[in-house]
């Protein structure tokens, strides 16, 4: 069960367009000039003024070697948002205020508990205590997917507040955090019911995890991927360390999970594995 509401996109067509020509090393003059598209089309879209036909987009697309099928879709406003649900455990989508956007936190629980698992932080307690469900009373173990004021800046709050044990309140390797203990490749955590498994992500910062939660004794249901900045609705986070890693790390994690797999993104909304497989941009 997912305790969620509609979310639009973190990213319109002309972000995608600006990380695509920034992946690609290329201007709007270079790509206007490598595609026939007018330069003062592109920048209409760059600028969120798009009247880009799907003729023209394919024709990006094949240049910025993105996907496009969903470079279309999202030109169009149409880009899918798959059905959420299937999972052997309750998620909570925490959704803050972050610019004129949203950051996402997550609590994951064995349905009926009140105790959960916390996924990211939020900027600081308050904006967690203002979307905080009040079936939860306790928070078992907190792991970040990366150090940033929107997604970390409440760790040490919440450790305090629910007397979260050091050795569980968990971080990428190679991240400053205080209140943090370094979480690895591959490494495991098992809270009852729940197993989390952590994955090395780097690309949008040095230090940056995904997250897989489980419920290995469950006879159905899949699993969620907590992407943080790699993985978006429609798009990937920006990459200010490694935009190769970046681009490494989402092929790898769309295709070492299986098709139903839920993400759960560090802003935006909820989409699944086989989704951003079809339709995702940067997945080609």
């Amino acid at each position: 069960m997912i305790r969620t509401s509609p979310l639009p996109l973190e990213d319109e067509l002309g972000d995608v367009l600006e990380k695509g020509m920034r992946r690609a090393g290329l201007t709007e003059e270079a790509l206007a000039e490598a595609t026939g598209v007018a330069v003062a089309r592109i920048l209409d879209a760059v600028d969120y003024r798009s009247e880009l036909t799907c003729d023209e987009l394919r024709r990006i697309a094949g240049v910025l070697k993105l996907n496009e099928v969903g470079l279309c879709a999202l030109g169009l406003g149409k880009y899918p948002q798959p059905e959420i649900g299937g999972l052997p455990f309750c998620v909570w989508p925490l959704r803050m205020p972050h610019g004129i956007g949203v950051a996402n936190a997550y609590l994951v629980s064995e349905c009926g508990s009140n105790r959960a698992l916390l996924f990211d932080t939020g900027a600081g307690m308050d904006a967690l205590d203002a979307v905080w469900p009040g079936t939860i009373r306790q928070v078992d173990a907190v792991f970040l997917t990366h150090v940033e004021a929107e997604h970390a800046g409440g760790l040490c709050e919440v450790v305090a507040r629910f007397g979260v044990a050091p050795e569980h309140a968990l971080v990428p390797g190679g991240a400053v955090a205080p209140c943090g203990r370094p979480m690895g490749e591959g490494e495991r955590r098992a809270f009852g019911a729940l197993e989390v498994t952590a994955y090395s992500t780097p690309g949008h910062t040095a230090a940056h995890n995904c997250y897989v939660v489980r419920a290995p004794a469950a006879r159905s249901g899949g699993s969620l991927l907590i992407s943080g900045d790699l993985i978006f609705a429609g798009s990937v986070g920006r990459a200010f360390y490694s935009g190769d890693q970046l681009q490494a790390n989402l092929q790898r994690m769309l295709t070492v999970c299986l098709g139903n797999t839920v993400v759960a993104p560090g802003h935006g909304p909820l989409t699944t594995v086989e989704n951003e497989r079809r339709f995702n941009p940067f997945f080609v």
